[in-house]
């Protein structure tokens, strides 16, 4: 049972393969997807986020998960050299970490209901668990950031997840923070897999803004592997990604 909707700015599509799943499983997943947009989204003016921006809600006062997303993302910061920071001119982003962890927590809420054969992507960042309806594992693209009708690179990721940042897509919505008028111009595109879309998205966020020197710090952190296409084309991948490439 498969179904795309249109949730949080961008299409979130929810496969189950389990032979038991029903309608309900789907509601359950978009239904929770409404609910982190409505408390995270910087666009909606009675998001917690906006409150918070607004200066009507302090952190302390959020609810548990906007205080669990804050205490992420400082954690985040801190692990990626500040790379990755949330704050920015005195407002609060944290779309950079939300969508990786909303998306590993609907895949926890698919797992607790006992499925074991699904995906779940979010704007192109994907959790995948087990096997696909023909039984193999999942294949996952990497699209050509010069030419979107081009995948680059099939993957195969059976448990985990796979995160893409670049700006071919949405344009320069990327920042170095350390240096925030820099022009993040040295990649077109890097892609992280991690156990996890949790930990690949926050991971390529980070490493986007690091530029050139992004793929060596994918390279030393345990159990992800990266691929970056540079300005010019030119791609560069961790010593363990190969593996993870698909043979037709």
């Amino acid at each position: 049972m498969q179904q795309t909707r249109i949730l949080m700015g961008m299409p979130i599509s929810v496969e189950i393969v389990d032979h038991w799943v029903t309608p309900a499983a789907l509601e359950q997943v978009f239904g929770y997807f409404a609910y982190v947009d409505a408390t995270f989204s910087t666009y909606q003016q009675h998001s917690q986020i906006s409150r918070i921006n607004a200066g009507e809600l302090s952190a302390a006062q959020a609810n548990f998960d906007v205080q669990a997303i804050f205490a992420l993302a400082e954690q985040t910061r801190q692990a990626t050299h500040g790379y990755f920071d949330i704050q920015h001119n005195g407002h609060c982003d944290p779309s950079g970490i939300v969508k990786g962890w909303s998306i590993y927590q609907a895949a926890l809420l698919l797992w607790r209901a006992g499925f074991r054969h699904f995906y779940i992507d979010a704007g192109g960042d994907i959790q995948t668990s087990g096997r696909n309806r023909h039984g193999q594992p999942w294949r996952i693209g990497i699209r050509n950031p010069f030419n979107s009708s081009e995948i680059v690179k099939a993957l195969v990721v059976s448990n985990g997840g796979v995160a893409t940042s670049g700006t071919y897509v949405r344009g320069a919505h990327i920042y170095n923070p350390l240096d925030p008028t820099q022009p993040l111009n040295q990649l077109a595109s890097l892609t992280v897999i991690g156990p996890n879309i949790y930990e690949a998205d926050r991971l390529a966020t980070a490493a986007f803004a690091m530029g050139q020197a992004g793929i060596h710090f994918i390279e030393h952190w345990p159990g992800c592997e990266g691929y970056m296409i540079d300005a010019v084309g030119q791609a560069t991948f961790t010593h363990g990604f190969a593996r993870y490439i698909a043979h037709e």
